[in-house]
């Protein structure tokens, strides 16, 4: 039987195979799924939608204290509603994803989203993706992994999965932004993108998905009999 108190904690970089992952060793585990990148980027989408200036940190802090944000853990079929319409979708628009970083240093937003994050994590019985739970938001989980891979890897993952293909410079132009939102996101002051001491790092650069899952449920398995 699966410990319904388990916390499974997954950190990364963008393109690391964070979202993949995690929900694939969600379903193994038979545990609930959160997506905390998808929260940060509902505010962000709320934020574009009323035209907020994205320097404005009280403006933007105030949206992630009010919004309601509805998020479904179900590991295979992952939802975000944002003042009730569903932005699952939309949160992966290109201006999203280009504004996210930004929104997502506001310290602000980031205490707002801690604190929903906790909420829903509860007891536990969940696998947690972002890029700092197992150093801020759950610090306590027993599991605690860090993915990382190669920039031209990530880059490719990344192309692929927003449906570029071959197009003419696209590979170059995801990995400089790929460099770029590393750089913003570790750099920030509150709660930034950072290995937790005693996370587990896996290198997925010549890894399977089948693999990485594995060791993820296996760690799990390790520390709920």
């Amino acid at each position: 039987m699966q410990r319904r108190d388990l916390v499974v904690a997954i950190d990364g970089p963008s393109g690391s195979g964070k979202s993949t992952v995690a929900r694939e060793a969600a379903s193994a585990l038979d545990l609930r799924y959160l997506d905390t990148g998808a929260m940060y980027r509902a505010v962000t989408w709320l934020a574009l939608e009323h035209h907020v200036d994205l320097t404005a940190g009280d403006e933007l802090a105030r949206i992630a204290e009010q919004a309601e944000l509805k998020v479904t853990t179900d590991p295979r079929a992952p939802t975000i509603l944002a003042d009730g319409i569903d932005v699952t979708a939309a949160v992966r628009s290109p201006e999203v994803t280009g504004a996210v970083s930004a929104v997502s240093a506001v310290p602000g937003v980031r205490a707002a989203m801690v604190r929903r994050q906790r909420e829903i994590i509860g007891e536990g019985g969940i696998v947690v993706e972002g890029r700092d739970i197992g150093s801020t938001v759950a610090p306590d989980a027993p599991v605690k992994i860090f993915l990382t891979a190669d920039a031209s890897t990530r880059a490719e993952r990344r192309t692929r999965q927003d449906g570029l293909g071959e197009a003419p410079g696209s590979l170059a132009a995801t990995e400089a932004d790929l460099r770029r939102r590393d750089t913003a996101d570790s750099t920030r002051a509150a709660s930034p993108l950072q290995q937790a001491p005693d996370a587990t790092v896996v290198d997925t650069s010549g890894l399977d998905i089948h693999q990485v899952v594995a060791l993820i449920v296996e760690q799990a398995r390790a520390v709920s009999v």
